[in-house]
């Protein structure tokens, strides 16, 4: 088991705590029964000599949990900034970044959010780029499908049927809603940053699971990226406090950090 994990940390940086370990046989069983093994032990022999086995290994491990609008308040507080944004930077386009997008539940509602809030007005939605370290999470993100579960959490009826079309099986986002996002595999740990800057970084429930000497790397080049008045959003269990200098809470927006030194 400890091989396998070392896996998911090599290629992600992120950690299986020992509380969470029951969780190794039970993802792991789908991907045994696919390669034809018949124990973890050899899984574990078969991810050292692939690197594609390696990537199933750490993708069926990696703690992909999100939901539609999650934590909802959040929504609102980047709306917020970004109509400040606009305010303060008429004519620009504000760029967000969904950082760890999983399934792509956030960036999509971000897209929902904006849309609703900018219809019939003459100006272009905010430009979404959305990233994971998971080739097979952002497949699905890029179709846009989701089980009936999925697409109730977080979804009122009208949004649902607003943006989502289904097949009495699954639920497909409307290619208009897609199109609006730049998905686009990245490593948060050893990968750059996508190229610009951002108005708003969501990062949330990604740091949580990381070292603080990664969790500090991480914070720190996304100070590099984030333009003076942008905002950081993480999970509600994450903080910058002690972990990094780069960043502060936003004196603007309870909850959110700020760049702690502007740049020009």
């Amino acid at each position: 088991m400890g091989a396998l994990t070392a896996i998911l940390e090599s290629r992600t940086g992120q950690q299986l705590a020992a509380n969470r370990e029951w969780r190794v046989e039970t993802v792991l069983k789908p991907v045994l029964r696919d390669l034809g093994l018949e124990t973890l032990d050899a899984l574990a022999i078969a991810a050292q000599q692939s690197s594609e086995i390696g990537d199933l290994v750490a993708d069926a491990l990696l703690n992909q949990e999100s939901s539609f609008f999650r934590d909802n308040a959040v929504f609102e507080l980047v709306a917020d900034a970004v109509d400040a944004i606009r305010a303060e930077t008429p004519g620009r386009r504000p760029r967000i970044w969904s950082a760890g997008c999983s399934f792509g539940q956030e960036p999509l509602s971000l897209a929902m959010l904006f849309a609703e809030r900018e219809s019939g007005e003459e100006r272009l939605p905010p430009e979404i780029v959305a990233t994971d370290v998971s080739e097979a999470a952002l497949a699905r993100a890029r179709a846009g499908r989701y089980s009936q579960f999925e697409i109730q959490r977080g979804l009122p009826v009208r949004r649902m049927m607003q943006w989502f079309d289904g097949d009495g099986i699954d639920w497909f986002a409307k290619s208009d809603l897609v199109r609006r996002i730049n998905f686009r595999r990245l490593n948060l740990v050893s990968d750059a940053p996508p190229v610009g800057r951002f108005d708003v970084i969501l990062c949330r429930n990604v740091l949580l699971y990381l070292t603080i000497e990664l969790r500090r790397k991480i914070l720190n080049r996304l100070a590099t990226v984030i333009r003076p008045g942008g905002v950081l959003v993480l999970g509600a269990g994450e903080t910058v406090i002690g972990q990094t200098e780069a960043f502060r809470p936003s004196a603007r927006y309870r909850g959110l950090y700020e760049p702690a030194v502007s740049e020009g």
